[in-house]
């Protein structure tokens, strides 16, 4: 093999195994006495190793993402999924909100106007509109802690920080039906997910969804977008808990199209603002209350901030961990998503009163969904996720006649023919309709044939309507893989005024009739696939080869970063990678100086960055208190 434009020719040989260090005598000689070989060695294979950015990223404001930088078990489990190489590249993602400062120093380099718009103005310019208060910073917050660029000295680093990232200006202004199916069907073949943190008023008095067109345009999304694929839509499960809001009185969460996604504070307890729901599918971080940083993220006039939190805030983190898994197998549809979402999330130290095992053994909750997502497991997982079967819908008319709902009422549905194409269920719909006095004081409940109880509205003691339900769809993804073969009984009860009824107040007691159920639809939505049979999911495996007494791992092999007992894909924040013994594959994570936050090597001048209360010193690369 002649090397191209050199005088050097590459001989091979099978008198020497491929890795031998030691010559092979017969072949060394002969070379060395032939008159026309200047000069020959012979070729052993050599150990290198990728010189890429190192996992844990050098931005200034890393150390304050706590729901990322291991400050905190679990966190949101980041760093695997980036040790594994995915960092959202390929994947584009629109914030749909106020706007997005486009020339941010931190998002500029993965803007991408082709994913963005301005429905309030009309032109293609998301770039928000500034006042005196200041007041439209949402979007560019939001698309901050999707896709800010890392390792540019600049604020912190976005969950998906090699994706491109759009916005669509669309909340500082009147909305109308259209302008949201606009926005909801931008560039769908372009743009793989869109993150929406909005919705109707959370004030726990409010039933209401998206119009006639922006519920078309989701079904398209999901239906054509991406090549087919579907769309991505995630949504933020709503601020309305401190008005005892359910979100299953939001036709955007509830939607099967969309991700609902609730939030957790830092210790596991849930946040008094987060609503709670059947609909919600996974929980992520939304603020701390041990510390004053909450969500650190791109902010204003080229700012950054550790003041972001909400559901507003946990949305986009759920935005970016998808992202990661459409990297890892761009291939995915938009209900395998759903399926892989709920295998990466896992109950954790997610504190409810609720926690339920459902009918093939998961545990889920109104709070949190699934649990708290984790972005490893989503990658592993998704990787090598094959095709979910195609989606199957089955309804079942369960009313004949009107019943009268009184102080309670219980309806049941055999849904025995529904096995024959639905096999594992997915999402599970009721369609309502019925009259009462004071809608907040009915709670409604569905249960499974396999024993699963799901709670489709609470008690909203702000809603006085006296509207009742018109064909309201509630929604839950508490029965996934169950068979659905078997009875359903739907349970509406009044729990609050025991002389709630259909008519209207100003009537005497003498005058009413009792609260009325006119229409109850149960839609029954799945694949004739046995998932529960499936065992590629996203299970964590025991890679440590070999363990010491107290069960603590020694070594991880030669892929892998032995620290403190476990085998990890990366070493963590203060943490470097070295080699057990000079002679020795094994990988450890050795602690850096203490002034570093990332180091190379274990004094004080291998840092690479530093914890918030210092700063890096280039030409020394040491950190100084500052």
């Amino acid at each position: 093999q002649v090397m191209e434009g050199e005088p050097f020719y590459h001989f091979s040989h099978r008198g020497t195994r491929q890795r031998a260090l030691s010559r092979h005598w017969g072949w060394h000689t002969r070379l060395t006495k032939d008159p026309q070989v200047l000069w020959f060695e012979q070729q052993t294979v050599k150990r290198r190793s990728k010189r890429g950015s190192a996992v844990v990223p050098t931005d200034p404001w890393f150390p304050r993402q706590w729901y990322m930088n291991n400050d905190i078990h679990p966190d949101l489990n980041i760093l695997t999924a980036w040790s594994r190489g995915y960092t959202g590249l390929g994947v584009v993602l629109t914030v749909l909100d106020d706007g997005l400062e486009k020339d941010h120093p931190d998002l500029a380099a993965n803007y991408d106007p082709l994913a963005s718009y301005d429905f309030n103005s009309n032109d293609p310019d998301p770039q928000p509109r500034y006042d005196a208060e200041d007041k439209n910073w949402h979007g560019t917050r939001c698309a901050g802690e999707v896709a800010a660029v890392a390792n540019n000295g600049i604020c912190g680093a976005g969950v998906a920080y090699n994706a491109k990232i759009g916005g669509v200006r669309i909340l500082d202004g009147s909305i109308m039906d259209i302008m949201e199916a606009q926005a909801l069907s931008l560039q769908p073949q372009h743009i793989h997910i869109y993150s929406a943190s909005w919705g109707p008023e959370d004030d726990g008095r409010t039933v209401d969804g998206p119009g006639v067109l922006a519920t078309a345009a989701f079904f398209r999304g999901a239906v054509h977008g991406r090549g087919g694929l579907g769309s991505i839509f995630i949504w933020a499960s709503g601020n309305g808990g401190i008005n005892y809001d359910n979100c299953n009185c939001d036709g955007y969460t509830n939607s099967i199209y969309t991700v609902s996604v609730g939030s957790v504070l830092g210790d596991g307890q849930r946040p008094r603002y987060s609503e709670s729901c059947a609909a919600i599918l996974t929980t992520t971080y939304s603020s701390r209350r041990s510390s004053k940083v909450q969500i650190v993220t791109t902010d204003l006039h080229h700012c950054c901030t550790d003041k972001h939190s909400g559901t507003s805030a946990s949305a986009p983190l759920a935005a970016g961990m998808v992202a990661l898994a459409l990297e890892a197998n761009p291939a995915l549809t938009w209900r395998d998503l759903q399926h892989l979402i709920i295998r990466a999330s896992k109950p954790a130290h997610l504190q409810a009163e609720d926690w339920a095992e459902n009918g093939v053994g998961r545990r889920v909750s109104h709070y949190y969904g699934y649990g708290l997502l984790d972005a490893g497991l989503l990658v592993q997982a998704a990787a090598t996720w094959a095709r979910t079967r195609p989606q199957e819908k089955c309804s079942v008319q369960a009313l004949q006649v009107p019943r009268d709902i009184g102080s309670r009422l219980s309806i049941s549905a055999d849904a025995s023919s529904c096995s024959k194409s639905i096999r594992s269920l997915e999402h599970v719909q009721v369609q309502l309709s019925l009259s009462y006095s004071r809608r907040g004081d009915l709670v409604v409940a569905l249960s499974s044939p396999m024993g699963t109880t799901s709670t489709l509205v609470t008690v909203r003691p702000y809603d006085t309507s006296q509207e009742g339900y018109k064909d309201w769809i509630f929604m839950s993804t508490h029965f996934w893989d169950e068979n659905p073969k078997g009875v359903w009984t739907l349970r509406l009860e009044n729990r609050g005024d025991d002389q709630n009824t259909g008519g209207p107040k100003s009537l005497t007691l003498s005058h009413l009739s009792p609260g009325q159920l006119t229409s109850f639809i149960l839609h029954l939505h799945g694949t004739d696939e046995d998932m529960p049979a499936r065992r590629a999911t996203a299970s964590a495996t025991d890679e440590c080869l070999r363990r010491d007494e107290q069960g603590a791992c020694e070594d991880c092999g030669s892929s892998l970063y032995t620290h403190h007992g476990s085998c990890l894909s990366y070493c963590p924040p203060r943490y470097y990678s070295q080699s057990a013994t000079p002679r020795d594959s094994t990988r450890v994570c050795a602690r850096c100086h203490p002034s570093c936050y990332t180091c190379q090597g274990a004094s004080a001048n291998n840092c690479t960055s530093c914890p918030s209360s210092h700063t890096f010193e280039d030409v020394t690369h040491s950190c100084h208190r500052s």
